[in-house]
This record gives C-alpha cells, structure tokens and sequence, in this order.
C-alpha cells in the first residue's frame, strides 16, 4: 500500500501514517534484499543508503541489511513490526533461555524422585515464559540501543532503529510482555515468584552495561541462566543450593562463550561508536580467555552433578557432550567472518540440548527402569 493511499483513510492517525510509511520502506528494502539473494547461493549485502551491491570480498566482512522472507512476512502487516521486535523469527534467544531452566527442573525432579507430570508440566510452563520474556528482553535491548542500532550495519533495520516502531508503541507493547510474563510467573510458588521478578534488575540494565564496562556478557549471563535456580525452586518450593548455583555459574560461564563469539559479529562498529564487549576486551586472545570459559562451565556442570548425585548418562551426554561440543566451537570459528559468528553462536542449542539429554537420561531412568 502507498503512502498515498494510506492518507486517505481519514481515520488513521498521523503517527499510526508514519509507522506504516517508514515499515514500508523497510519491507521493499526487505524484497530487494530477498530478490537478488535469490539468484545465487550465497546471500547478497547491501548498504542501506544506496541500495548498491559490494564486492565478493566483503562478504564475509558485512552483515546481512534484512534476512530472507521469514513466515512473519505472512503476518498482518499492521503487527509484524512488532513481531520482529521480538525476534521470534530467530528463535535462537528463547533457546538459551530456555535450556538452564529445563536443566534446573530436570535435575530437581531427579533428586528428589518428583513425578514426570509435574516436571513435564513446569518445562511446559518455563518453555511459554522463555518466549515472552526473550521477547520482551529484545524489547528492552532495542529501547535502550535504538540510536546506536541506526550506526551498526546488522542492527540498523530493527523497527525502533528504523523507525517502524515510536519509542511510546514499544513501551506500550512492552507493557503487554511484561503483563504476560507475569500470568506465567504467578502459576508457582510464592518463593519462585519472588526469585523471578528480582531478575528483572537484571534484564533492565544490561544494555546499559555495554555502556560502561568491557564486560557486559557477564549481566547476560546472570540473567538469562536464572532460570537454573528458578527451576530448581519452582519443583522444590525453594532453591537446592549446592545443586542450582555450580548449575547456574555453568550457564554464566556458557553465556560468556557464545556471547563472546556473537559480539565479535559487531566488533569494527562497536569501535566506532564506542559500544563495549568482552569481543573487544580480550581481543586476539579470546581463544584463550573462551577455553577458560568453557573449562568453567564443564567444571562447574559436573560438580552440579556430583552434588545431585546424578548417574553415568549425565557425565556421558551432558559433560561429555557440552565439552566434545564447545571444543568444536572453538577450533572451528573464524572471529573474523560475521557469518560463522553467528553460525557458531546459533549451534549453541545444541550443546543446551546436549546438556539437557544427560539429565532427562537419568531422570527417565529413574523414572522408568
């Protein structure tokens, strides 16, 4: 629809007008984008001012400006803004939300022999609030680095960074977010509640971290891992601490790999407009400083099983698989192409599912054999 025609419709209001105009102009940069990828193999990058193609050789040294055609393309217009606010077309995010807190709820239904109906059900519960709060966290992210979005190539599409979405709608949408998350939240126990919302600190201030300290991935952790004490409370009605925190500084020290790895995707811009990461902090030793990492977080899941006395599937499949998998990770990445950065920090669903395997082995065995 033009933005002609859209005037003549005498009941839209002027703000409503602007949005939609300037979504436009973001989905025919969207179809350009999803047209020329189309003839050949490997997707094509363009500047956003000009629209013009660049050369084979920085390919691997620009982001993409707009993804292929995703199913939100299919959406009502009027809501997709919104939904690529929250990135549920890269459903990577609600992943690393969501492991730590099937890990902790698995491993507290294992030490204390709880049936598999209430742990199937609390996974289920935890798994609808990963989506919402992974939602509203990219809500919160995009308010705060709106402005700094506009300078990043990768980022400069985003609808509050594009303008497809006012500051005022996205507060607004936020608040529903947040009313949902809550609706989840209030199906547990008085303890768990109160452990949920005291995260939330951590969620509002991250994006300011990157603002301050080379150590931003940190906060991250701290937040998105939450879920391991939160799903050891929602079981046990109040947290196992010698199980759920090694758990928990497992998936700090996890968070800190593949964000790592993820930041070094926007390292040149982040320079530039003076955004902080532990990509830029350790620099040419981040193969260094990511072993220690992922030492860290093996170290401290096996001890978490030890102190669950979790049985041979968990070290096998869990140990075993997280540390076989981040060894990969680590030899294999290239910091210096944005794609295989994002490739490897993608793949990390799959060391959470590894993780994951090992507990729900045990606990089914116990369950069932």
């Amino acid at each position: 629809m033009s933005l002609h025609s859209w005037r003549s419709h005498k009941h839209k209001s002027s703000a409503v007008q602007s949005s939609r105009a300037i979504f436009s102009s973001y989905q025919q940069r969207r179809q350009a984008f999803d047209s020329t990828a189309a003839k050949g193999s490997f997707p094509q990058y363009f500047s956003s001012q000009t629209g013009t193609q660049t050369t084979d050789d920085d390919k691997d040294k620009a982001a993409p400006l707009a993804p292929s055609g995703t199913w939100l393309d299919r959406m009502p217009k009027s809501i997709q803004p919104y939904l690529y606010l929250t990135r549920i077309d890269k459903p990577i995010g609600t992943w690393l939300l969501f492991w730590p807190c099937a890990w902790g709820i698995t491993m507290a239904s294992y030490g204390a022999h709880l049936p598999w109906t209430s742990t199937l059900y609390t996974i289920g519960l935890f798994g609808t609030g990963a989506v919402i709060m992974r939602g509203a966290g990219c809500t919160i992210n995009d308010l705060w680095d709106r402005n700094i979005d506009k300078k990043v190539e990768r980022t400069k599409v985003r609808p509050l960074a594009s303008g497809a979405v006012t500051p005022t709608q996205a507060v607004a949408f936020l608040g529903l977010q947040l009313g949902a998350g809550l609706a989840v939240l209030t199906q547990l126990n008085v303890y768990s509640i109160l452990l949920g919302a005291s995260s939330l600190s951590l969620v509002a201030t991250y994006p300011a971290m990157k603002r301050i300290t080379y150590w931003p991935q940190v906060v991250l952790g701290m937040a998105f891992n939450w879920g391991a004490l939160l799903g050891s409370s929602a079981m046990l009605g109040a947290a196992n601490w010698p199980v759920a925190l090694p758990l928990y500084a497992s998936g700090v020290c996890w968070t800190l790999v593949y964000d790592t790895i993820y930041a070094h995707q926007d390292k040149k811009d982040d320079i530039k407009i003076g955004v902080k990461s532990t990509a830029l902090r350790f620099g040419e030793r981040t193969p260094e400083y990511l072993a220690a990492f992922s030492t860290g977080m093996v170290s401290m899941l096996a001890l978490a099983g030890y102190m669950n006395d979790q049985g041979p599937l968990f070290y096998a499949l869990s140990v075993g698989g997280a540390a076989a998998h981040l060894a990969w990770q680590l030899k294999t990445v290239d910091y210096e192409k944005p794609a295989d950065c994002w490739s490897k920090f993608a793949s990390n669903k799959w060391t959470g599912a590894l993780v994951f395997s090992g507990i729900a082995g045990d606990y089914l065995q116990q369950m069932f054999m």
